[in-house]
């Protein structure tokens, strides 16, 4: 069995950590990678990039934020 590092979940992870707990969750408080504290916020890029386009988290020039719905239940 191959061992796969856990680099893609972890990076996912504190992305998403970090913009919650940065208060990024619209278009108004969407903040660049780095205001959000991610340690160099050019590594794993692709990560990123793949993030946005799965709508999980979303971007704005250089801004990043999480868009927060109400959920139905």
């Amino acid at each position: 069995m191959a061992y796969f590092p856990p680099v893609p979940a972890i990076r996912r992870n504190i992305l998403l950590t970090r913009l919650r707990q940065t208060g990024a969750v619209s278009r108004e408080t969407a903040v660049t990678l780095s205001d959000a504290g991610i340690i160099n916020p050019n590594g794993f890029k692709h990560i990123t990039d793949l993030l946005v386009k799965r709508r999980i988290i979303f971007q704005e020039g250089n801004k990043f934020y999480l868009e927060l719905r109400e959920m139905k239940g």
